[in-house]
């Protein structure tokens, strides 16, 4: 992702914020022609605090979502092959199990959702083919390539003559287009009332993960209190990641030691092993969320779109969100209405 160093700069859209969404969204402008510049802070998005999974099923189950939502979860499972292609994501098919204590529940809603699975009561013991993950760190890498990059925090935007600028301290960058992808943060000064309340319903969710050298599972394994899921890219390759909470409400970025003691047990007791000392790197990462748990897509003013609220689904929905806000900014009717940004809350 090229740098722009010039304090003054101009492009077609501008992506506020480097996570999934955003650079999802970036990905998709660059592939339809656009010249795309993404404005983000240095350092990792939420998105990189997290396993990448793929995986409607699961999360249809686990969460014990409606048929609407789940029809959702599908679409954009269905999207993901094209845009794993044309982006050059490494999509990763693999099992997904769950072990424990509410398999039953999770079948019953895997088979109300129509998903494929296998059950075996006795174990309480479920599997499914239908998911599948990514490795975070390296889908970031591919969707920033051939855009442009700006490392800074936007401070401010304002609309004038068909025009947005964005104000970055160091300098600023206009463009007809914005697209606001700031996961949980506040509202950005000059930013019009309708987004300014839309972003004040954002509910803040704090995700931690411990990610290890080593090679714990070679498929996604979940159960009560945690999950384990193979690293096969980026700097931990050939280990794996071990998550994860989901702390409504919580900004604080610092990790909780408990609960991360707490969830590697949970691990260790779904591998069927007792505890051992093993280096982990624990993360946490804050997360936006939707009074609704569904994402926010599209336009909000002229030439004022967003790309918000994955609570924990970002990088399942990412190709469903930008497939929705490029619809939006090109004036075409929204595909998913569910996702619709002025949809009543």
């Amino acid at each position: 992702m090229p740098l722009i160093n010039s304090p003054s700069a101009s492009s077609d859209v501008v992506v506020l914020g480097a996570g999934a969404f955003g650079l999802a969204t970036a990905a998709e402008l660059r592939l339809a022609g656009y010249k795309v510049t993404v404005v983000a802070p240095e350092g990792g998005a939420a998105s990189a605090i997290a396993a990448g999974m793929i995986a409607p099923a699961m999360e249809t189950a686990i969460d014990g979502l409606s048929r609407e939502q789940s029809a959702i979860l599908k679409r954009s499972r269905v999207l993901w092959a094209d845009f794993a292609t044309r982006t050059g994501i490494q999509l990763q098919h693999m099992p997904a199990e769950w072990r424990g204590e509410g398999a039953d529940r999770l079948a019953t809603s895997l088979e109300n959702n129509e998903f494929e699975y296998t059950y075996l009561p006795d174990h309480q013991w479920i599997v499914t083919e239908e998911d599948a993950k990514l490795d975070p760190e390296a889908a970031l890498a591919v969707l920033s390539q051939g855009v442009e990059r700006i490392n800074a925090t936007a401070k401010a935007v304002r609309f004038e003559n068909d025009v947005w600028t964005v104000d970055f301290g160091a300098g600023s960058i206009t463009a007809p287009h914005v697209v606001i992808a700031t996961g949980a943060a506040a509202a950005i000064d000059g930013m019009p009332e309708v987004l300014a309340a839309l972003i004040s319903k954002i509910i803040p969710v704090r995700g931690q993960i411990g990610i290890t050298h080593e090679r714990l599972a070679d498929h996604v394994i979940r159960g009560p209190g945690a999950y384990i899921a193979p690293v096969n890219a980026g700097s931990y390759e050939g280990g794996s990641v071990v998550g994860a909470t989901m702390e409504t409400g919580v900004r604080e970025v610092a990790t909780d030691a408990q609960l991360c003691e707490q969830m590697m047990n949970a691990a260790w007791a779904l591998l069927g092993n007792e505890p051992v000392e093993i280096d982990m790197e624990w993360r946490a990462g804050i997360r936006g969320a939707s009074p609704d748990g569904m994402p926010m897509a599209g336009p909000v003013a002229r030439g004022l779109h967003v790309a918000l609220a994955p609570r924990r689904n970002g990088w399942l929905l990412a190709p469903l969100v930008a497939g929705q806000v490029v619809a939006g900014l090109e004036g075409l009717s929204l595909p998913e209405a569910a996702l619709d940004p002025s949809r009543t809350f």
